[in-house]
């Protein structure tokens, strides 16, 4: 859809959507129907088992709390377009809307990304310092790390944002994509994009490459740790303390890696990977916490009356 003229601006985009799933959006439709389901009742049920039961008020659980609220919100910023968009060929979003896509998408992910690494950090002192680790890990502390996160990657958002939305679009409104993300949209600017795309190629890349690393560091001193230790069972306690975020750092920090240090990778691959972090990943959180985690299957036994 184009403007009638170079001067009428855009107040509305449209999605294309995923490309070349022509004659299979019934399918892709009751896919992505079950994983936002299965996300939404998953991350809903860590929240009320570690709300409800006091042995779970605890700085890793306080920051699992936060994991999952993050995860309702990153999986709902465009997974119910998408449906929409395959179930009824909803395809028009609003400017608005647009906007708050780019901005919760980088948001969120952010903060993600950053409580990855508060994660990280609480495990090290938890192994590393276990006789200090109520004093270092108090609940001010905890509450400084997490409001941090949520601050920065609000500052972080908004910055990404407004460089983005500040640019005239008043040609084509066709997002080639299923998402308002920035590279898909500034590419419809009737501006030069060169200092938003560096801006947020830099941004986008510092921070998870900064988290990457400091999660590394924490698991190498983790790891001299536990090797350091005399008892078989300390290891292993250690060690299962540990597997369910490496597993979640694993699935999250994988896909980003090539999407952000591959910018020439083909739509054929880098559209699933994206649809993987969007759909996928806000899924595997709470199922990783729960089939590995005695202290939350208790809990959930005793929701049930168990």
């Amino acid at each position: 859809m184009e403007s009638k003229n170079d001067t009428m601006m855009v107040s509305e985009f449209i999605l294309l959507g995923i490309p070349n799933t022509r004659g299979q959006e019934t399918i892709l439709f009751i896919v992505f129907l079950s994983f936002y389901l299965c996300t939404l009742l998953g991350n809903l049920l860590i929240l009320a088992a570690i709300l409800s039961d006091s042995r779970l008020h605890t700085p890793m659980y306080f920051f699992l709390l936060n994991l999952s609220i993050v995860d309702l919100g990153f999986s709902s910023i465009s997974t119910p377009k998408l449906l929409a968009n395959l179930w009824a060929k909803s395809r028009t979003i609003s400017l608005g809307g647009c906007m708050s896509q780019v901005f919760f998408y980088h948001f969120l992910g952010s903060t993600e990304c950053l409580l990855y690494t508060v994660m990280a950090y609480d495990r090290y002192v938890a192994i590393c310092h276990p006789l200090r680790y109520l004093l270092i890990m108090n609940w001010r502390v905890c509450a400084v790390l997490v409001a941090g996160t949520w601050f920065t990657s609000s500052f972080h958002a908004t910055i990404l944002t407004s460089l983005t939305f500040t640019l005239p679009y008043c040609r084509s409104n066709v997002v080639d994509y299923f998402l308002c993300d920035i590279f898909p949209v500034v590419k419809l600017a009737c501006a030069d994009t060169y200092i938003i795309e560096t801006v947020s190629f830099t941004n986008i890349g510092v921070v998870p490459m900064t988290c990457f690393v400091l999660i590394l560091l924490s698991y190498i001193r983790i790891a001299a740790s536990v090797v350091q230790m005399q008892n078989d069972e300390s290891r292993r306690k250690a060690a299962s303390t540990c597997a369910s975020h490496l597993t979640v750092v694993c699935f999250f920090f994988g896909p980003c890696a090539l999407l952000y240090t591959q910018p020439s990778l083909s739509d054929v691959l880098a559209t699933p990977i994206q649809i993987f972090c969007n759909v996928v990943t806000p899924m595997v959180n709470p199922t990783v916490y729960t089939l590995r985690n005695k202290e939350v299957q208790a809990a959930f036994r005793k929701m049930r009356g168990g």
